[in-house]
Parts: structure tokens; C-alpha cells; sequence
């Protein structure tokens, strides 16, 4: 279980910027307090630190 992490969407994207909109879609982030699973690999990474003003993450 230590490969996956639970991703929750927190904040709202409506105000951010158009990236950062398209990469909480990537990440199955639809509506807000949503959480998803996703694996913990460099790529989940790249984009949870992209957009961690609008997520909150668990280990």
C-alpha cells in the first residue's frame, strides 16, 4: 500500500491558472473533496506539486 497515495481536492480551481485547471482533470479531480489513489511515482509528483495550493495529500 505504500506505492499508491490519496490525493483530495481542497480549494477550487475556478480562479487558477488554465494549466493548473487541466492538471487537477488529469488527475481525476472533479469535484471538490474528491479523493482519488494514484501511484507514487515521479510523474504524481511532478503534478501534485503543481497544483498543491489546491490539494491535500496522503501518504
Amino acid at each position: 500500500m505504500a506505492d499508491t497515495i490519496k490525493v483530495t481536492l481542497v480549494k477550487s480551481p475556478i480562479g487558477a491558472v488554465p494549466k493548473h485547471k487541466k492538471t487537477v482533470v488529469a488527475m481525476g479531480l472533479t469535484k471538490m473533496h474528491k479523493t482519488v489513489e494514484m501511484p507514487d511515482n515521479a510523474a504524481t509528483r511532478g503534478m501534485i506539486k503543481q497544483v498543491q495550493h489546491l490539494v491535500k495529500v496522503e501518504e
